[in-house]
């Protein structure tokens, strides 16, 4: 799915924003809500401040998530499945959702490292991001 180049790019992306996970996901959260208001509706218990401890605890989970998703880029499906049996048979999320969190996490990426996040960066991001939507909706099928 990668080239040993993605890999190495998304790898020197998770680098920089390492240890900020809580305020990246947050802020991702934050900026869906507003891009997709309806998205809001999967996620009634989190407040609409930044600071809000629930909002960055959720924050932490889905970026922690992202990590594990780079720490094994080779064994998704396994490392993903119990989130997507969450997010398929609990929670049933519509999975049109996952294009929409990438593409606000792509924008999150964008403005904080700006010009280390590079073009071939970001392309590598969204295809290994895209890689993780897959798996995640696999349980849909």
């Amino acid at each position: 799915m990668l080239s040993a180049q993605e890999r190495a790019q998304i790898t020197q992306v998770w680098d920089l924003i390492a240890g900020h996970e809580a305020q990246f996901g947050a802020e991702l959260l934050l900026r869906l809500f507003t891009v997709y208001p309806s998205t809001k509706g999967y996620f009634p218990h989190l407040s609409a401040c930044q600071d809000a401890a629930q909002l960055l605890s959720h924050g932490q989970r889905m970026l922690a998530a992202v990590g594990a998703a780079v720490q094994h880029m080779d064994n998704l499906r396994a490392v993903l499945s119990p989130l997507a049996d969450l997010h398929a048979l609990v929670l049933r999320v519509d999975p049109a959702n996952f294009p929409l969190l990438i593409q606000c996490f792509q924008v999150v990426l964008a403005s904080h490292l700006q010009d280390e996040f590079t073009v071939e960066m970001q392309a590598a991001w969204d295809k290994f991001l895209t890689g993780v939507a897959v798996v995640l909706t696999e349980k849909y099928r």
